[in-house]
């Protein structure tokens, strides 16, 4: 029954890349929404799987941004070729980071992957002959999908380039599904529960640690690179603590310990901050008072408060039936 389940989370998947080109005029805003659902799942393994609050993902989504912009820039390469750099390079330095972050625990670790991300920013902004300073990449050339040199997918379009995009995230959210439904990832969920109970059980918990993240360094990298294709061109901003400050209120809004619900909070930050943003020029206030609302009366986001509203509607169909049959063995 769980994995008919996931496999639900998939499907569900799939309806939301299938729903955003009905009900969204613009393919860059349902583009966007896919990169930072990417990039939402990556830290949901590590927050929501894991139990490890990381401020690092800004600079994977950095890292994955630059590293496309220059392949394609410097060597002209093939799109996916030049992504899968991305989630490579992404993968790297997690590894280099998570090494040093995971020997810590609690406040100590958040700090570490925020003085982490203040280093990267700082690489980033100096090393201006690779990532362009200020100024960033720019002009980043989108390349049609093609394999072998025959032409799949043309991305010259937006809503061409989205469909590119809606592939790679199916294909990635169900990696992701069959990561969390493996033994490793019930043993990341059981090293979040317990992980001086984990440790004692043989488990290593910080070959764990680590591993979920690599995972999430390499899916945020992806991410950081059909970001970079997308806009044309990779940003200081992509790697600056605040690219992971809003990555990790995706996961927190939509909720942690299940996949699909990053997907909920990505969709709900990018298009309700778009549509804010149009409003009043200081929606990121709105959008920090939502955040208080959701840790104060929503602590699984909103698809905790989802599966409550389908509980209620089942319940109330269940009290409904229950009595249809009492009065029908009252009045036979």
């Amino acid at each position: 029954m769980k994995q008919i389940a996931h496999f639900r989370y998939t499907l569900l998947a799939a309806a939301v890349v299938l729903l955003l080109p009905l009900l969204l005029p613009s393919g860059t805003l349902a583009t966007e929404v896919l990169v930072f659902a990417l990039a939402a799942l990556g830290c949901n393994l590590l927050l929501g799987y894991t139990g490890l609050m990381s401020f690092g993902q800004g600079i994977f989504f950095g890292v994955g941004s630059y590293t496309t912009g220059v392949v394609l820039l410097q060597f002209k390469l093939a799109l996916l070729p030049a992504l899968a750099l991305a989630a490579m390079g992404g993968a790297l330095v997690a590894l280099l980071v998570g090494w040093f972050s995971i020997r810590q625990r609690g406040t100590y670790f958040v700090m570490l992957t925020l003085a982490f991300a203040q280093m990267f920013y700082f690489l980033a902004y100096t090393m201006k002959d690779v990532t362009g300073g200020d100024n960033g990449l720019l002009d980043i050339p989108r390349p049609p999908l093609s394999l072998l040199g025959l032409t799949l997918l043309p991305t010259a379009s937006s809503w061409q380039y989205y469909t590119v995009v809606a592939i790679l995230f199916v294909v990635v959210f169900w990696l992701l599904q069959r990561v969390v439904d493996s033994v490793l990832g019930k043993t990341l969920l059981a090293v979040r529960e317990n992980e001086a109970r984990a440790s004692a059980l043989g488990y290593d918990v910080r070959l764990l640690k680590l591993a979920a993240f690599v995972i999430s360094g390499a899916v945020t990298g992806l991410a950081g690179g059909l970001h970079a294709m997308m806009t044309g061109v990779a940003p200081l901003s992509n790697i600056e603590y605040h690219t992971s400050e809003a990555i990790l209120v995706m996961t927190v809004i939509g909720g942690t310990g299940n996949l699909f619900a990053s997907v909920l909070g990505a969709s709900f930050y990018v298009l309700v901050g778009n549509w804010l943003s149009t409003l009043w020029p200081r929606w990121l206030m709105l959008l920090g008072l939502l955040l208080i609302a959701v840790s104060l009366y929503m602590q699984k986001g909103l698809f905790g408060l989802a599966m409550k509203l389908i509980d209620a509607v089942r319940g109330r169909k269940d009290d409904a039936a229950q009595a249809t049959t009492v009065t029908k063995e009252k009045h036979p």
